[in-house]
């Protein structure tokens, strides 16, 4: 792990798959024009840009995105922001949409998604298939994870989370492992989670991210892919497969710098994804965006700085303990713990509190905004309070959520939807 070479070689031969068709169907409105991969966050991003930015920063440059559902912002946002590597160096970001390749389907489940692409997985000759999700928001060296997986002899590698029993029951795939974190049988959202051997009270819940060893991968697919009774799903199909016929080896995901838990969000929900952005206006948050070691890619057009204007007592633009992007106008208005994403103009005379404002919203004046979430494009009108009453903003047709978030979007205001 300490020869830079040795890792180089692991990453190289690697090929990394995306699986980014999540319909995210807990995020509501949110993903009723975008795929789940495609949403907005932490200011400039898209969650998309983790998974991808994680594999070119671990040296990992062969990289597929399986798309599906509702993918056109997807892959307009990877066309214009991931597609400047050359095939010829050896690096790609390539789509990968369902194209009825192998069946007269589309993509069934995780496993069909990887089993409709093997001429593809084929044709690049890795001797490491990097499969990823798509759709949450983390740093990762991927390059540690080879290592172990390559050093223990393994088969297949799942990335795991250390999690409290309490959290993980009925929530999350749960790996029994031994002392050498090989595991020994997987458990689909257990009542009683099996524990860490050693660590009571903390399991390991697995992260959707798997390392096979190509030849291995090729034969489980083609088994699945002729069974009538599987679900074609890594998780209920593929890694019970394995467990019982080959070297299964769990990988926690740790912070590289700490050694404690690393950073990973499931922003599958209009109060996860509301938490995890509120997080990134901390003084010291738990993702560090500003990192130059690590840095995050995307694409956003080119934009004028944000700009705050007007400086008299009630009509004061200004922005404090929040995240503003390029393009933004503070026209006389305070903005308090929020993040507020590109091109976004707010007019005098409001206040927006710990919201999330995503790009090309348009708040008109007097307007008052609190735990609020508003989708792409929407148009505020003068004079609207929302999160203040929360009986009367449903009343008003607008999403609330258990814990007393807040969306609107364009079709609850009765303007024009569909840009994602």
């Amino acid at each position: 792990m300490d020869n830079p070479r040795y890792v180089s070689r692991l990453t190289k031969n690697t090929l990394a798959l995306v699986l980014a068709g999540g319909r995210g169907s807990r995020l509501f409105e949110l993903t009723n024009w975008r795929a789940k991969p495609a949403l907005y966050f932490g200011g400039k991003y898209r969650i998309i840009d983790f998974p991808l930015s994680n594999c070119i920063n671990s040296g990992v440059r062969r990289v597929g995105v399986l798309t599906q559902y509702k993918s056109h912002s997807l892959v307009r946002h990877i066309v214009r922001g991931w597609s400047h590597f050359k095939k010829e160096l050896g690096e790609f970001v390539e789509i990968l949409p369902a194209s009825q390749r192998y069946s007269d389907d589309w993509y069934q489940g995780t496993a069909d998604a990887i089993y409709q692409n093997l001429d593809i997985i084929r044709a690049e000759k890795p001797e490491y298939v990097l499969i990823l999700s798509g759709d949450h928001v983390y740093k990762m060296d991927y390059g540690a994870m080879l290592v172990r997986h390559v050093e223990s002899g393994a088969d297949m590698s799942v990335c795991c989370l250390e999690v409290p029993v309490e959290e993980a029951a009925g929530a999350f795939g749960v790996l029994e492992v031994d002392e050498t974190m090989r595991v020994k049988s997987f458990q689909e959202k257990p009542a009683e989670p099996a524990e860490i051997p050693g660590s009571p009270g903390i399991c390991l819940a697995s992260m959707g991210n798997y390392i096979f060893n190509t030849r291995m991968l090729f034969d489980l697919l083609l088994e699945d892919a002729a069974s009538a009774k599987s679900s074609h799903d890594f998780g209920n199909d593929i890694i019970p497969s394995m467990i019982e016929r080959a070297h299964v080896q769990a990988y926690p995901f740790r912070d590289s710098q700490t050694g404690g838990q690393g950073y990973w969000r499931d922003v599958g929900t209009l109060d996860s994804f509301w938490e995890a952005n509120m997080e990134l206006v901390h003084a010291t948050p738990a993702l560090n965006m500003y990192d130059p070691d690590w840095p995050i890619w995307t694409y956003q057009e080119q934009l004028p700085p944000a700009k705050f204007v007007h400086d008299y007592d009630g009509r004061r633009g200004e922005a404090i303990d929040s995240v503003v992007s390029g393009g933004c106008i503070i026209s006389g208005s305070t903005v308090r713990r929020s993040v507020v994403f590109s091109n976004v103009h707010i007019h005098s005379h409001g206040m927006i509190e710990s919201s999330v404002i995503l790009p090309g919203v348009d708040i008109g004046r007097g307007v008052k905004l609190r735990n609020v979430i508003v989708d792409r494009g929407v148009r505020v009108p003068d004079g609207l309070e929302v999160g203040f009453d929360i009986e009367q903003d449903k009343a008003n047709g607008f999403r609330v959520s258990p814990k007393g978030r807040v969306l609107i979007t364009r079709g609850m205001l009765g303007q024009p939807e569909g840009y994602a």
